[in-house]
């Protein structure tokens, strides 16, 4: 068989598994809460490697890897901040969204349980959480399908659209059918997939270069300064603002919505450490390939990379086996995959339960709401993929923006509603909407000051400060409130 073939049997394998396991969870969907949190019944393992998968995408194994091909060591500043954005997020933000989103009327979303937990009556966080959910998650999916195309483009050269087209049929086609659990459970096995890819594409490739000296120095050939991680050419801000990514995790709908379906507050620890252990090797696997990769390429100048941001792809196809380099670019869909899923599964739900729900006020049947969750996702796919139709921006950069938006909007705002009884709504509306507009207008600037500034920064440090003041000049004291967070530091406690 040619090499073409064996790389199409794997691909196929892992698309037809996918597809199995969208029908499987579609047979175990019944209900709205089913199809948005799959009943609150992950263990620790799935919640982990799907809060893991859906949190990574395409950009572990093509932003990043690029980024570091083209700009050195001093581009890890962004995987550092991530590890310890995600740590906090796990140790703080988890077992209390965990519990008070429980005891909090058993809110399924992020903005349902900010309007109960503020006692909303206007309904206008619903509606404003919504709103940005669409707007920023739009874009992300957006960077999920370029993702596709350009992996279809790269592999097999397959027109970037046809790419582009393929990647979001299969995604659309589980996420739609099978709902939280499809995506949880894809998520688990795509996780395990990125896992093995990235150990041995940099193993195999320290091997074939030479070892770690051989391999070390190739690369300061290339350029002496690409090992540095504080080259002549880093600033402060630079770094800052790298390392701010971190930041962001505490706003990612798509990522701390797995904290509130874990089965029980007990397994959210255990969830911790397998979750943290597998982005940490995933993350030292993806510098790897980019740094193996710069050796390998100057040592093998008869290969030619056309796009960094495919350095693993092209290791990938050069080193292995083609069945073996099949199931390496499994990997690179489960990372678009994965993400796009869950986003799709974020974006429904705002549609259905916090835009649909409102402005329309009906009461549906739960397989009314089911397939209006469906219709959804449909939607958004849609408009993601008109964005992504014409390539003009990076991978890196459209999830930065989307990321951004995110951690701006929701961080300070979730941040608050766990830890301070006295956040108000009018001050989490304040918030959110001054953290949203601050990324978009920073970003619409084109000055050397705000270019050097990752707009997440300006973002969530606005919207703290607005829902803080806000909240102290709005505050008045609710029984109710009080009560439930009462109860949820009593709960915590007790399971402690």
């Amino acid at each position: 068989m040619s090499e073409f073939t064996y790389q199409i049997i794997a691909l196929a394998i892992y698309f037809a598994a996918m597809l199995y396991i969208g029908w499987y969870a579609y047979k175990k969907t019944t209900d709205l809460s089913d199809y948005m949190l799959g009943g609150r019944g992950l263990g620790p393992a799935v919640a982990a490697l799907s809060a893991g998968a859906s949190d990574m995408s395409g950009w572990l194994l093509l932003g990043l890897p690029g980024a570091i091909y083209l700009g050195g060591l001093v581009e890890v500043w962004i995987a550092i901040g991530l590890v310890i954005g995600a740590y906090l997020n796990w140790l703080f933000v988890a077992p209390r969204l965990r519990v008070y989103s429980n005891v909090s009327e058993d809110s399924i979303t992020i903005p349902s349980f900010l309007e109960n937990r503020l006692r909303d009556k206007s309904r206008l966080i619903r509606v404003v959480s919504g709103i940005i959910i669409l707007i920023f998650f739009t874009f992300y999916v957006s960077s999920g399908m370029v993702a596709g195309g350009l992996f279809f483009l790269e592999s097999f050269g397959l027109d970037y659209h046809w790419g582009l087209v393929l990647t979001s049929i299969v995604v659309v086609a589980y996420t739609l059918f099978g709902g939280f659990l499809a995506v949880s459970y894809t998520d688990f096995v795509q996780g395990m997939i990125m896992l093995l890819a990235l150990i041995l594409v940099p193993i195999v490739g320290i091997i074939v270069t030479g070892g770690f000296g051989e391999t070390a120095a190739s690369i300061r050939e290339v350029e002496p300064g690409l090992l540095d991680f504080l080259p002549e050419s880093a600033t402060a801000i630079g770094i800052i603002s790298a390392a701010a990514w971190g930041l962001g995790y505490f706003g990612q709908p798509h990522i701390i919505v797995r904290f509130m379906a874990i089965k029980t507050l007990k397994e959210v620890k255990t969830a911790r450490w397998i979750g943290m252990g597998w982005m940490i090797l995933c993350l030292i696997g993806a510098v790897g390939t980019a740094l193996v990769g710069i050796a390998f390429f100057r040592q093998n100048p008869e290969n030619t990379l056309t796009d960094p941001e495919a350095v693993f792809l092209g290791m990938g196809q050069l080193l292995f086996h083609p069945f073996i380099a099949g199931i390496m670019l499994s990997a690179i869909l489960a990372a678009i995959m994965s993400t796009i899923s869950s986003q799709l599964l974020v974006s429904s739900s705002a549609l259905v339960e916090d835009l649909y729900k409102i402005v329309f006020k009906k009461e549906s049947t739960a397989s009314q709401y089911v397939n209006l969750g469906r219709l959804g996702v449909l939607l958004v796919s849609i408009v993601a993929a008109y964005l992504g139709w014409d390539r003009d921006a990076t991978i890196l950069d459209l999830v930065s923006y989307a990321w951004a938006g995110f951690g701006a909007a929701f961080g300070p705002v979730i941040l608050l509603a766990l830890f301070w009884r006295k956040l108000t709504s009018w001050g989490a509306l304040g918030g959110m909407i001054v953290g949203a507009v601050t990324v978009i207008v920073w970003e619409g600037f084109d000055t050397e000051f705000t270019n050097s500034i990752y707009e997440i920064i300006p973002g969530f440090i606005f919207c703290l400060l607005v829902a803080w003041i806000v909240s102290l000049i709005t505050y008045k004291p609710d029984p109710e409130i009080q009560k439930e967070f009462d109860e949820t530091m009593r709960l915590l406690n007790v399971e402690k």
